[in-house]
């Protein structure tokens, strides 16, 4: 006898703009005016990236992961603030004991992040749009901050519901609707496609998703290898992957584009110093040490290169990093090439918890 394929309802809980959120939280006499969280723009001087900003200071173009200088040139009035990830972390983990509470199955994505499995506890999608509904009010009445939540058959389509209608937003695709929903969405709004993913298969004719899942798969495959599979299978609104109990974090990273190409070596390592500052404070926000640090480099030809190494040690000093990614850049540093983008990641990471940290 044929077993019936147990029917699955994902709830994706994105909370909105959540550094700025809390911010804004706790400082109410800034409610109202564009907000950002990040480097210090030293009026218009600074190092670093953006690491988030509020709605009115997107409104003038001020995104995650810009430069400071560039935020700073868009909207110098702005209230420009230091990252708080400890702050960050508190309010994260209360939020992610009420998001727990309501899943059958829970996966936390970083701080701000969650999949439901909500297969067993309601009966249906209207049921599912209910218990939706329910979590906003409970975030917001406990820690007042709003969150968007997407409801759909799996995660794929839960994540990008969440995405769809922002802020304080619900979204709820029946798996019957999948492909109606998916179809006319820029093929960008695909977990894992990224800027250089889209622009070759724009280059190919492919705009949306729809576009993707009328693709031959076997061009797809020929073009992209066993990615390209999985492209073709995700513009179908396929994913079986589960919801994920115990989710464990592999890296953390930073990177900036630079307003202009450069070839300054003094520009190139402040900025890396200020990357890897930002990264220290997640490092030991978040109670990790690492191992293994890579910088990434793109010159302006779109050449792009990584290049990493793995410490004898376990770390969380700021030095260490500093001084390991100033030395795995030198070999790109050179005077004929200017430097378009520049990243530093962490990988192998532990948790403090289980040792004894390192102090600076």
């Amino acid at each position: 006898m044929c077993r019936k394929k147990r029917r699955r309802i994902i709830l994706h809980v994105d909370m909105d703009k959540f550094f700025a959120a809390v911010e804004e939280r706790e400082n109410p006499e800034i409610r109202g005016k564009p907000v950002v969280v990040g480097a210090d723009p030293k009026e218009g001087t600074g190092r670093g990236v953006v690491s988030t900003s509020n709605y009115e200071a997107r409104k003038y173009g001020v995104t995650s992961g810009i430069p400071i200088t560039r935020a700073w040139r868009l909207c110098p009035n702005a209230v420009y603030l230091p990252v708080n990830y400890s702050l960050y972390q508190k309010v994260s983990a209360r939020i992610m004991a009420i998001l727990r509470g309501y899943a059958e199955k829970f996966e936390r994505w970083g701080l701000d992040e969650a999949f439901l499995d909500v297969s067993s506890r309601v009966k249906n999608f209207k049921e599912a749009e209910k218990l939706a509904q329910k979590i906003k009010k409970e975030v917001y009445e406990k820690e007042r901050l709003t969150c968007s939540v997407g409801v759909g058959p799996n995660k794929l389509v839960a994540k990008i519901c969440s995405d769809f209608e922002k802020p304080d937003g619900l979204t709820v695709v029946r798996a019957e609707d999948e492909k109606a929903f998916l179809s006319p969405l820029r093929v960008r709004k695909l977990l894992w496609v990224g800027r250089k993913t889209e622009n070759r298969l724009n280059m190919m004719g492919i705009q949306t998703i729809g576009d993707l899942a009328n693709y031959d798969a076997s061009v797809l495959a020929e073009k992209f290898g066993a990615g390209g599979t999985q492209l073709y299978l995700m513009a179908q609104g396929i994913d079986n992957s589960e919801v994920q109990e115990h989710w464990e974090r592999k890296s953390m990273s930073r990177e900036i584009t630079f307003e202009e190409d450069t070839c300054d070596s003094k520009l190139i390592f402040e900025t890396l110093d200020a990357l890897s500052e930002d990264l220290h404070h997640e490092l030991t926000a978040s109670n990790f040490t690492f191992k293994t640090i890579t910088v990434k480099i793109r010159y302006e030809n779109f050449e792009t290169h990584t290049h990493g190494k793995t410490l004898p040690f376990f770390t969380d000093r700021l030095k260490d990093i500093q001084k390991s990614s100033r030395d795995l850049v030198q070999d790109y540093l050179r005077s004929d090439r200017k430097i378009r983008l520049i990243g530093v990641r962490l990988s192998n990471l532990f948790s403090t918890e289980k040792q004894t940290r390192l102090a600076d």
